[in-house]
């Protein structure tokens, strides 16, 4: 199944954010014409070409649906943590950063979630907050347009199911 885009609507390329489809255009790469998407990532200004033969292997997709972002409430707001808390923090950052390259959210809130926990019995390395604040910064920019709601209110509700 192929999702296509179109100029300006939003879409989530995995490990980076939300983007914006600022042109389609195409390119010629060995005597064969190619269609990318211009993706413009809203948080940093990167500019990203994603082929749209490949957008959904790449894991391009659209925004979550306003009746999933409770789902990913819910998520955040369970109090088991993987068996990988156990595991050392290399083995645990490899699988971290694993959730977040597939762009699914609720693999991002699963990381999100592990981080915040873990930081109630332990102080968090370096790597493990800066792993903590890419899933909170992907989920908080996500989130709060699927809701249509300032990034504020959205951090203040997962402050306060944390804390």
């Amino acid at each position: 199944m192929t999702i296509m885009f179109k100029i300006g609507d939003r879409a989530v390329y995995p490990a980076q954010g939300v983007g914006v489809v600022e042109n389609i255009e195409s390119r010629e790469f060995c005597g064969q014409t190619h269609d990318f998407y211009i993706l413009r990532i809203i948080d940093n200004d990167m500019t990203i070409m994603v082929p749209v033969g490949n957008a959904h292997q790449v894991g391009l997709r659209t925004l979550i649906s306003k009746d999933k972002v409770e789902t990913i409430y819910n998520v955040l707001e369970e109090k088991q943590i993987g068996s990988l808390a156990i595991a050392s923090w290399s083995r645990r950052q490899r699988e971290y950063n694993d959730k977040i390259k597939t762009g699914d959210p609720i693999d991002v809130a699963e990381v999100l979630r592990e981080l915040y926990l873990i930081k109630e019995e332990k102080e968090l390395s370096y790597g493990e907050k800066k792993v903590l604040e890419l899933a909170r910064r992907l989920l908080v920019k996500e989130l709060a347009l699927a809701e249509g709601i300032e990034e504020d209110m959205v951090t203040d509700r997962l402050e306060n199911m944390v804390n």
